[in-house]
């Protein structure tokens, strides 16, 4: 197939371009001329400014749309591909999904805005708008739409680090604050299986909503996976999730993938993967994903852009296990 890869090549584009040429085939990016993909056609623009010039007068077989956040511009790239592009995949996110404490799946209940016209994307409107935009793309291609909403996207080349936190803590030795309980769970979907499924289903010319995430593992397998990828001995200091929260710990920010056990929310930490694995969905094992993230995150040197600092983080332990001695006492 000829792909064209609409923005983000940075992470997410990056591994379903990879996945794309492993397959054999030909991919072209559309992008501010940032990070260029070795193997790809770099096409330059800007669709938060409505340049798209450089995708006229050409045609593909299919299009993932990496970095649609706003209807509008969804809009304004399938004005330019209508009739140019035979399949619309477009990456979304279980965000989508209205807050709910049960499991989720690709029938559960969707967000809404107060107003569908807004276009700053903060944590109340990201949900909605991908909703929106999920929409535009099933009106333009129906059968010929593919979306796929991925849970917390981790792995090399991650720039938030909303999950590196976790294996580089343990790296570092020494004791590591951990959220509530061992099995307790936690959801991700690793980079590189998201981007085999994408081009999967444009393979396969799958149709619909596709939840993209692991099976949900326990914070005792995260906590063993980092212990065994690490080089150094790292102690993990189990907090009770309330004293957490009262001690303005807060979720997901100050120990990423953190949801609480008992969060109105916690449904997302169960999303449903059956439709997916059913259409060929497949998961590496954890173990993997954290060996190559800090296999990857050893030749960095910038500090963590998530999760709290390491002086606060030993204050808090040192805090808990106080208390934790007094009660004992």
């Amino acid at each position: 197939m000829n792909i064209l890869l609409l923005g983000g090549t940075r992470f997410v584009g990056r591994h379903i371009a990879e996945a794309a040429l492993r397959r054999g085939h030909t991919v072209s990016t559309f992008t501010r001329g940032t990070n260029p993909l070795p193997g790809t056609l770099s096409l330059v623009g800007d669709r938060q400014k409505g340049d798209l010039k450089a995708l006229e007068g050409r045609t593909w077989d299919a299009v993932v749309d990496v970095n649609g956040y706003l209807p509008r511009e969804v809009r304004e790239a399938i004005d330019v591909l209508k009739g140019r592009v035979g399949r619309y995949a477009f990456i979304s996110t279980v965000s989508v999904y209205r807050e709910s404490s049960e499991p989720l799946d690709e029938t559960s209940p969707l967000q809404t805005l107060a107003d569908p016209t807004v276009e700053k994307v903060t944590g109340e409107t990201y949900g909605g708008l991908k909703v929106l935009c999920e929409l535009e793309v099933a009106r333009a291609f129906g059968s010929q739409s593919f979306v796929v909403r991925p849970h917390l996207v981790v792995g090399p080349h991650d720039p938030t680090d909303r999950f590196t936190y976790w294996p580089r803590r343990f790296a570092g030795g020494g004791r590591v604050l951990v959220p509530g309980q061992a099995e307790h769970t936690l959801q991700y979907v690793d980079a590189r299986d998201l981007g085999a499924f994408v081009v999967l289903g444009l393979e396969e010319e799958l149709s619909g909503a596709y939840n993209a995430a692991a099976t949900p593992v326990s914070w005792g397998s995260l906590v063993e996976a980092c212990r065994q990828a690490a080089p150094t001995l790292a102690e993990a200091v189990w907090a009770d999730e309330q004293w957490l929260l009262d001690n303005q710990v807060t979720p997901w920010a100050d120990l990423p993938a953190w949801i609480p056990s008992f969060a109105p929310g916690r449904g997302i930490a169960q999303t449903q993967n059956a439709r997916a694995q059913t259409a060929g969905f497949t998961m590496r094992p954890l173990l993997q994903t954290v060996q190559d993230i800090l296999a990857w995150d050893k030749a960095r040197t910038e500090p963590l852009k998530a999760g709290m600092s390491r002086e606060r983080e030993l204050e808090l332990i040192q805090h808990w296990l106080s208390r934790s001695a007094l009660h004992k006492d």
